[in-house]
């Protein structure tokens, strides 16, 4: 893992930047006291449409019981 003080990371920030795309952390100091980290994103999970299907049984858009739209009026 990389240290870099904020003087450096300030002047060099789009090439940390790329660094870290790449997948490398960067811990970024002040004074020699390490202050944040610069690490990649984690790509985001792909959804499978349909997990549900089946599972839930109300639907948004079913009529609301006898019951709960008097409740509703009151």
């Amino acid at each position: 893992m990389a240290q870099v003080n904020v003087h450096e990371a300030k002047t060099h920030f789009s090439r940390l930047l790329e660094r870290a795309h790449a997948g490398e952390a960067i811990v970024i100091a002040k004074n020699g006291e390490p202050y944040a980290r610069l690490v990649p994103l984690e790509a985001p999970k792909a959804r499978k449409p349909g997990l549900l299907k089946g599972k839930v049984e109300a639907s948004f858009f079913d009529p609301l019981p006898e019951g709960e739209l008097t409740a509703w009026e009151k």
